[in-house]
């Protein structure tokens, strides 16, 4: 199946920020486009707009004058919904409703041929549901683009139970020409990237409630030793909180509300009491002229071990033992037990969070996951009630003694980055095996749709699924919810992998 002919018309409806995008997208691809909105005036206020940002293409050089100027003779704005007859293609970016989508189509299909392909922008609600009304549901397919729509690449094709695979082709590779990274999914709430990113929203929420970490430290850690573009509160605040808490009860009714999904209670009360973000100059943050961001909580100079134990195999840790030594301290190895450790001087002992606490593991000092332990800028540490004081301090300034800021939490299971990075994990592999994406467009919609600094597929491989599916495993021992239980795909490829049997595709 190819794409469409960049002489078929393209339709968009809705002239919002939303359908003003695409519309752009569409039209610098090389398309006519006609522009529809049900309020009188807006069309023509979309099409000025969009000439706007094309003047500004080319003062960015990004746009010739002619490739300018053809693009605006092939834009019109259109009166009517009978002026989109003879599209090949009309997407509709119009309000989250199903009912005003549903009416939206049935109009449509009284005024396009049959041969012209629908396509819906939805970001929460069912595709199948939305064709649901249609004569000929099979034309009608998800055609999720990420805001701002001219920028950011990644569009979701979605599937619903009734869509034509020929119509699902067609619009994944007219999205391919118009220069876009095109990902496969089926009809599922959330699609791929909003229903594998909620747990990056919920465990940072779920740690403050916990009282673990301040938002601004839980921010910096995700960052600095996850290697997130953003942290989650920060992140939050510029979708606005209102949106993301919608895109989550969106996500959690439609899995029946599944725990996995279940919202944020502190994130409620900042939407009741309107500190929605940014755009209210309030959310987790104070935008308002004049205020100060608040910083992590950062431990003061500590004194560097001469020397330290490193007992079994530190794991996902594991090139930790290489920079401690580059950092000139000395370093013994001995063979451990079944959990990895640092033995520091005092006796303080050092792990990498396994899902327990430090209480119950004796008083032990827990490190948290990081993307790159070499280029990390920031450790967190979690003592428990029973550390000493000298082992915590000990292994703060061993972490100096390495570059690295360090961030000491309270003594919560999974700490920060560990328990968000395996649930997402987890939840990428349960999408694979339920057939919702492939593994390779899995990664790929959560490096383009948010940016992750690896596909939680490939993050799973390299961090081991056994250390995963464990760390899941202790958590749901101390949350019996079951909201951090390990799915059975994780637990099947678990297996699998230890048997050195292939991954998923």
């Amino acid at each position: 199946m190819t794409a469409l002919d960049l002489s078929s018309p393209v339709a968009v409806v809705g002239t919002g920020t939303m359908g003003q995008g695409i519309a752009q997208v569409a039209l610098v691809a090389g398309h006519p486009v006609r522009l529809y909105d049900a309020v009188a005036g807006r069309a023509r206020e979309a099409a000025d707009a969009i000439a706007a940002r094309l003047d500004r293409l080319v003062e960015k050089k990004r746009l010739t004058g002619a490739e300018r100027d053809a693009a605006r003779s092939r834009l019109a704005p259109a009166g009517s919904l009978a002026d989109l007859a003879g599209c090949a293609l009309v997407v509709e970016a119009v309000v989250e409703r199903l009912d005003v989508k549903q009416e939206l189509f049935r109009a449509l299909e009284d005024v396009v041929g049959d041969a012209c392909l629908l396509a819906t922008n939805t970001s929460s609600l069912s595709v199948t549901a939305v064709g649901g009304a249609l004569r000929v549901p099979g034309r009608l397919v998800g055609l999720h683009f990420f805001n701002p729509a001219p920028l950011l690449p990644l569009v979701e094709v979605v599937s619903g139970s009734a869509t034509d695979p020929a119509s699902a082709a067609r619009a994944y590779e007219t999205a391919r020409a118009w220069g876009k990274t095109p990902v496969a999914c089926a009809d599922t709430p959330g699609f791929v990237v909003n229903r594998i990113a909620r747990p990056f929203y919920a465990e940072a929420f779920a740690v403050f409630e916990e009282q673990g970490a301040d938002p601004a430290t839980i921010d910096a850690v995700l960052r600095e030793s996850g290697g997130f573009r953003m942290g989650a509160f920060e992140l939050t605040d510029l979708i606005g909180q209102d949106v993301n808490e919608s895109v989550t009860h969106s996500v959690w009714r439609s899995f029946f509300q599944d725990v996995r999904f279940a919202p944020s209670l502190a994130q409620r009360r900042l939407v009741e009491s309107g500190r929605l973000g940014r755009k209210s100059g309030q959310g987790w943050y104070d935008y308002r002229d004049g205020a100060e961001r608040p910083r992590p909580h950062t431990a003061g100079p500590a004194g560097a071990p001469a020397s330290v134990v490193v007992e079994g195999d530190l794991g996902p840790a594991a090139e930790l033992v290489e920079l401690i030594g580059e950092a000139g301290i000395e370093v013994r190895a001995e063979d451990g037990g079944s959990t990895g450790q640092v033995v520091l001087p005092g006796g303080g002992r050092l792990r990498l969070t396994d899902g327990r606490t430090s209480v119950e593991t004796g008083g032990v000092v827990h490190f948290d996951l990081a993307l790159d332990y070499r280029r990390a800028a920031r450790i967190a540490l979690a003592p428990g009630a029973t550390t000493p004081p000298h082992a915590l301090a000990e292994a703060t300034g061993l972490f100096q003694a390495l570059g690295k800021e360090v961030s000491v939490v309270g003594d919560v299971p999974g700490m920060i980055v560990a328990r968000t990075v395996a649930r997402i994990v987890d939840l990428a592999y349960d999408a694979v095996d339920r057939r919702v994406a492939s593994a390779a467009d899995v990664d790929t919609a959560m490096r383009l749709g948010v940016n992750y600094p690896l596909g939680p597929v490939e993050w799973g491989r390299r961090l081991g699924l056994r250390w995963v599916y464990e760390l899941l495993g202790e958590l749901r021992e101390l949350d019996p919810s079951g909201r951090h239980a390990p799915s059975l795909a994780l637990h099947r490829h678990t297996h699998v992998s230890d048997a050195g049997e292939g991954t998923p595709s």
